[in-house]
């Protein structure tokens, strides 16, 4: 078994909307000869993708694209509106509970087109008024007055890609900010957001313990309520990955991870996922509704979502490529693909997800968002159970620790082919 090396992903509110605040006309279309039956939706989250980088990062897998001399705010904020008008009648009567516009560097929009941004989905879509809103933002393009204007734009989050504190690990990054912007870019956070996250990685190239021990350090110094830690991984299809650098070995990774949890745990923070510290009260709502396997809507260039109708479960993939998504949306047609997830798959797709959260989930949780009984994954449970990767009572089930330093083996038991 290979230990398992936290990736970054991608609230749970415990209200449900009922299927009768969904028209019945819009629910029967969605019939159709379904899998699944589902007496209550899950919550439901907005995402909303900004494609452009001033640079992309060498590591980075994501759907970004560097701004060669200029991008059309304007432009992609009218097929940002015609993509959500357009998604509208999947969503009917459903709430959203949180929103996150992630890139991309979102940070890159003025603080005009972030007000306009925010004030098309407040028009199309009922928005609850205790959402957790929460902007990206890279620290090379931090602006004391345009962030005071996503404050009263309504932001009330910022997740802020810090990587390192060490400008030399940064400049291998690729990042466009050094030490000292960052520790500005916090300090800025700290004047107009109460609620603000720091990405930090660890495992750089010729990173050692102390450094990596240093990096924590200030970052708990900052007092955040909330951390996000990835180890760095060279993905498929990246600079890192045709051209890889010198990283630190498995045993040194090992010992940093290790030196991370124990500095954060005394600091006062949650592991409540994998790569995921938070102060008491202050998880991302947004990613726990992901890892809860809640609904998300997924709109701008490349953006993921899975929605859930009385029947089926569905995901969608736009156009990813910025001035195609552009082209399609403003004719009626940003989405790309659509699936139906089977029934065969969704154990599997619930597990990948729920298995990510330390204490596990709620029992009756599977049943509400598979609408499967847990006994179809018996033989599964008792396998994970038995090689020591998972403890459940009849209230919760939660990976040991040996599943969490083995998640991958863990969350693979659970797939299944269509036979």
């Amino acid at each position: 078994m290979i230990p398992i090396k936290p990736i970054s992903s991608v609230p749970l509110s415990q209200k449900k909307t009922e299927l009768s605040a969904v028209p019945l006309d819009v629910a029967s279309h969605f019939l159709g000869a379904g899998q699944f039956n589902f007496t209550s939706l899950p919550p439901l989250s907005l995402y909303i993708h900004f494609p452009w980088c001033v640079k992309k990062c060498p590591y980075c897998d994501f759907n970004s694209h560097e701004v060669k001399n200029s991008f059309d705010e304007n432009l992609y904020l009218d097929a940002v509106r015609a993509d959500l008008e357009a998604a509208l009648p999947l969503i009917w009567g459903r709430k959203i509970y949180t929103i996150f516009i992630g890139g991309g560097t979102p940070s890159l929009m003025s603080a005009a087109g972030l007000d306009r941004l925010m004030s098309d989905v407040r028009t199309l879509l009922p928005v609850d008024g205790a959402a957790e809103i929460t902007l990206e933002a890279n620290p090379g393009t931090f602006e004391t007055e345009k962030f005071r204007s996503y404050r009263d734009s309504g932001i009330n989050r910022l997740s802020i890609g810090i990587q390192s504190f060490n400008s030399q690990h940064l400049q291998a990054l690729g990042r466009i900010h050094n030490g000292d912007e960052a520790r500005r870019a916090i300090d800025i956070a700290q004047q107009y957001f109460e609620n603000f996250n720091l990405d930090l990685m660890f495992a750089l190239p010729g990173q050692t313990l102390e450094q990596a021990k240093a990096d924590v350090e200030t970052a708990i110094a900052c007092a955040p309520p909330h951390l996000s830690l990835y180890h760095l991984t060279l993905e498929p299809n990246t600079y890192f990955a045709k051209f890889p650098p010198v990283i630190p070995d498995d045993d040194l990774s090992a010992e940093m991870q290790e030196l991370i949890q124990s500095r954060m745990l005394a600091a006062g923070y949650g592991n409540y996922e994998v790569s995921a510290y938070a102060k008491p009260g202050r998880e991302s709502r947004h990613n726990l509704n992901y890892w809860n396997f809640g609904d998300y809507l997924g709109i701008g260039a490349g953006a993921h979502s899975k929605l859930t109708f009385p029947h089926k479960i569905v995901r969608q993939v736009r156009y990813k490529q910025p001035k195609i998504y552009m082209e399609e949306s403003l004719r009626g047609a940003a989405v790309q693909e659509t699936v139906e997830i089977q029934r065969h798959e969704v154990g599997f797709e619930f597990m990948l997800n729920a298995l990510r959260l330390n204490q596990g989930f709620a029992v009756n949780l599977f049943n509400e968002r598979t609408s499967l009984l847990l006994n179809d994954l018996e033989k599964e449970l008792t396998v994970a159970e038995q090689k020591g990767l998972l403890s459940r009572d009849h209230q919760t089930i939660r990976p040991t620790e040996l599943g969490r330093r083995f998640l991958n083996d863990l969350q693979t038991l659970f797939l299944r082919d269509e036979s």
